[in-house]
């Protein structure tokens, strides 16, 4: 196309080669329009036969990194999925963009990068089931949604009941279950052996007596997660804001006005904490207290082998759960750390521990070798439950406490902290505000998770 045609293209708003061209007010001069940034290409599969007839040389970035400015409408702080998702459902329900996630690392560099990609939502309790339903109905549509790949796999979650404990307590909850339209049954020690051949049914010490079975839940790319949701705040004209520390909170008259970071001081209306094992530190900047402790959870994948394994089976009564990724690895998680801290390494008593007790349930597993490991630090309740809660102080709003099932959570607690932030109250968030450990309204979860969470 010659440089004549296209600039009448242009001015007639049409980009030859990336569609309509957008136009936003550009800051400081009100009514005054500029061109900003092209929409976002969309991927496509046409899209990548382009690109490979010209060598992949037109990939565009999946998100800007622009320098902050000095004052936004909302600031999340955490850019890891549940931030990225509270901001990115900002813009697209309540058309709120003039959004900050700043994050201290790099994106999805905390819990959001280091977790076992668990999704469920057959909880006990009817405000747990309901956020987590919310959460994994919003992942069947997520790669639509954002036009990213998040590599969503409904194959199936199935909790183990090794004691008749475990099986009345699952039982009870596969009733809750039906009454919260959550699809979940009990299912026989046949049943479990047809849907995972390799599992061993007779163990010794705690054999498989039935399972709470799942059939939509499954696992996602952890990573494409954060990167979806990021591509499509920066789209929207939010700013992500990596490698800038908050060092304080500023607020006046009870009321948030800022916050200070290692690029400066950011003033803001509203200000959302969604920082994980940090929360505690962050409350403090703003002068509150939260009942929230800090502990490492570790996992680790084995080395790749050939596909034995299409299901995801948690077993809770020996602290270990498992899954294989489409690289063939055994993905195995257990419990956190018996001591608060904040490491993000592995261990090895801890590993030895994980690994031994599902080594009675699975025995192949016995013959694979450990091909990395790793810890994140999770923010643990006294209930288990997590908070969503507006604060003490004014404007500001808290998301932490996920314990150990933090992941699968991250659609539908962007979605309710959102709407808690744009409305001031959200029917999703109302029984877990920080609030409720004042007033003993507890959400006990401990039958329905087994461990943490």
């Amino acid at each position: 196309m010659s440089q004549i045609c296209r600039k009448r293209r242009l001015q007639a708003g049409v980009d030859a080669a990336a569609g309509p061209v957008r136009y936003r007010k550009s800051p400081g001069f009100d009514g005054l329009l500029s061109r900003d940034q092209d929409a976002m290409k969309r991927y496509s599969v046409f899209a990548v036969a382009r690109e490979a007839a010209r060598y992949h040389s037109g990939w565009e970035r999946a998100w800007a990194s622009p320098e902050p400015k000095r004052k936004y409408d909302v600031i999340i702080v955490g850019a890891g999925g549940h931030g990225l998702a509270t901001a990115y459902y900002l813009g697209k329900n309540f058309g709120i963009t003039n959004v900050a996630i700043i994050e201290k690392g790099w994106l999805g560099g905390g819990n959001t990068g280091r977790n076992t990609t668990i999704i469920r939502s057959n909880y006990l309790q009817d405000p747990s089931a309901a956020i987590y339903e919310k959460a994994r109905s919003l992942y069947e549509t997520m790669s639509q949604d954002l036009n990213y790949n998040v590599m969503f796999s409904p194959r199936g979650v199935m909790m183990l009941a090794q004691t008749q404990h475990e099986i009345r307590g699952y039982q009870r909850t596969a009733h809750a279950n039906q009454l919260q339209g959550v699809e979940t049954r009990f299912i026989s020690p046949a049943e479990v052996k047809k849907l995972v051949p390799i599992i061993n049914l007779d163990g010794p010490r705690y054999p498989v007596l039935g399972a709470l079975w799942q059939p939509r839940g499954g696992t996602a790319r952890h990573d494409a997660v954060a990167w979806g949701y990021a591509r499509a705040c920066s789209d929207m004209g939010m700013h992500v804001i990596q490698k800038c520390e908050v060092t304080g909170v500023r607020s006046e008259g009870g009321k948030v006005v800022g916050v200070d970071t290692t690029k400066g001081p950011i003033d803001c209306d509203k200000l959302g904490m969604v920082t994980a094992g940090h929360i505690g530190t962050n409350a403090a900047m703003a002068g509150f207290r939260l009942p929230v402790e800090s502990l490492c959870l570790q996992a680790l994948v084995s080395e790749p082998i050939k596909p034995c394994m299409d299901v995801v089976v948690m077993a809770n009564t020996v602290h270990g759960y498992m899954s294989q990724s489409d690289k063939g690895e055994m993905v195995i998680g257990g419990g956190t750390d018996g001591f608060n801290n904040y490491t993000q390494r592995g261990s090895f008593h801890h590993i030895e521990e994980t690994v031994r007790a599902l080594v009675e349930t699975f025995p192949m597993v016995s013959r694979l070798k450990m091909l990395r490991q790793w810890g994140g630090i999770v923010d643990m309740t006294g209930d288990r439950s997590p908070i969503l809660s507006k604060t003490p102080v004014e404007g500001i709003f808290v998301n932490c406490g996920w314990g150990t099932g933090g992941f699968k959570a991250i659609p539908g607690s962007g979605w309710a902290m959102a709407e808690l932030m744009a409305k001031g109250h959200s029917p999703l968030t109302e029984e877990f505000s920080m609030f409720r450990f004042r007033e003993g309204r507890f959400i006990d979860e401990s039958v329905a998770a087994g461990v943490a969470h």
